[in-house]
């Protein structure tokens, strides 16, 4: 009989979710996962490969009507969401998981609010971190106490969906000051700290997190280090020109996913959403992957 109480995980077949599912699993907690109606079975296996009990599966869709998430979410006392997609499932799908967690007897919720310094943003900054305020503002009235796990971001964006590195032209590029730090974590060291905070019964309000504080300047030394490889660090403007070009490029197109990769990175370039203070003392067992680390295990040979 494990110690911990039982824990919900939304967005289990996600990366992240994934790995919060097993770190949960790593520390004994009992854990239930949600699985979407259709998932096939080797996401299934990919997250039950690594449980020695402790894991239930359990099919519904964030978007069921409440009574029916209620029953899936069950006896798990912290429920958390690590859901993406669209307005639909952070806004109103993490609304409707709300009411079942509620309805079900569940005592704490963790969005997923898994980035950057959002509480000092300000609409229209970045449209996906206003869908996750939208989604804090649905839930203000919640009887359940809401923690919010913040970890910069993480270093597998820095290092692929950003754009940042050309490794064929031999760039890494980036915009602003390049001594301006920035905070940056790793997906596992995200869902450990994630799963550190759920088995804290004593965590609460927004907790902040990074595996690395660094500038631009030194987020190239050390992809350079772990790559192995020598990188031209390019300079494509000042932060005022990065908004400048989101302005131009919002102006060409419908679809803001083209130009939400230079969002964040004027969120972060600016020094906006910085975080003040970090929270990796409260949990001292979670040892943070370096970048050149990340980089080494991760940069192909070339």
């Amino acid at each position: 009989m494990s110690s911990f109480p039982k824990v919900f995980v939304a967005g289990a077949t996600g990366l992240l979710g994934g790995q919060i599912v097993r770190a949960l699993l790593d520390q004994g907690a009992p854990v239930r996962a949600l699985v979407r109606p259709g998932t096939s079975e080797e996401k299934k296996r990919s997250l039950t490969a690594r449980a020695a009990g402790g894991l239930e599966l359990v099919e519904a869709d964030i978007t069921d009507p409440a009574e029916q998430l209620a029953e899936a979410v069950g006896d798990a006392t912290t429920v958390i969401s690590a859901v993406q997609g669209g307005p639909e499932v952070i806004v109103d799908g993490q609304a409707n998981l709300v009411r079942a967690a509620e309805k079900a007897g569940a005592r704490r919720f963790i969005p997923s609010d898994f980035a950057f310094d959002l509480t000092k943003l300000d609409d229209g900054d970045n449209f996906m971190i206003d869908w996750r305020r939208q989604a804090a503002a649905a839930r203000a009235g919640s009887r359940l106490d809401v923690v919010s796990v913040l970890n910069g971001a993480f270093y597998e964006v820095m290092t692929g969906f950003m754009g940042l590195i050309d490794w064929q032209q031999g760039t890494l590029s980036h915009w602003g000051d390049p001594d301006q730090p920035l905070d940056l974590t790793s997906v596992p060291d995200t869902a450990a700290y994630t799963a550190a905070v759920a088995l804290d019964p004593s965590a609460t309000g927004t907790l902040r997190f990074a595996g690395e504080v660094m500038s631009m300047r030194q987020f190239h030394d050390a992809v350079q280090r772990g790559s192995g490889r020598s990188l031209e660090l390019r300079h494509l403007g000042t932060a005022d020109d990065l908004r400048a070009e989101i302005t131009r490029q919002a102006a060409l197109t419908h679809n803001p996913f083209d130009y939400v990769a230079l969002q964040y990175q004027w969120c972060m370039v600016t020094g906006k959403a910085k975080f003040d203070s970090l929270d990796n003392a409260r949990y001292p067992n979670v040892t943070p992957q370096s970048l050149t680390d990340f980089v080494r295990a991760t940069t192909p040979a070339h």
